[in-house]
């Protein structure tokens, strides 16, 4: 299960990058993919902006699996969140 701070800190990126221009999204996906890989501890294709945050998604899902979400997940969302303004 998804902690609740890390849910709402998701929910906060995947509104926000709803609102982006698609450039800005091309922009900030390194960014995204970058965060998914080192949760993922693999890295993963390039889907496009369009669903990089059903990605993103998947991957936290998986990463709080188990022994809980990985240290200040919600922290690095809000900080992911915060560089597309």
């Amino acid at each position: 299960m998804i902690p609740e701070d890390v849910a709402t800190e998701l929910d906060r990126a995947a509104r926000r990058w709803q609102q982006l221009p698609l450039d800005r999204a091309t922009e900030a996906l390194p960014a995204v993919h970058a965060l998914m890989a080192d949760l993922a501890g693999e890295a993963l294709p390039d889907l496009g902006p369009a669903v990089a945050m059903d990605q993103l998604r998947v991957v936290v899902f998986d990463a709080c699996a188990g022994e809980g979400s990985p240290p200040d997940l919600a922290g690095r969302l809000a900080s992911l969140r915060l560089g597309w303004s």
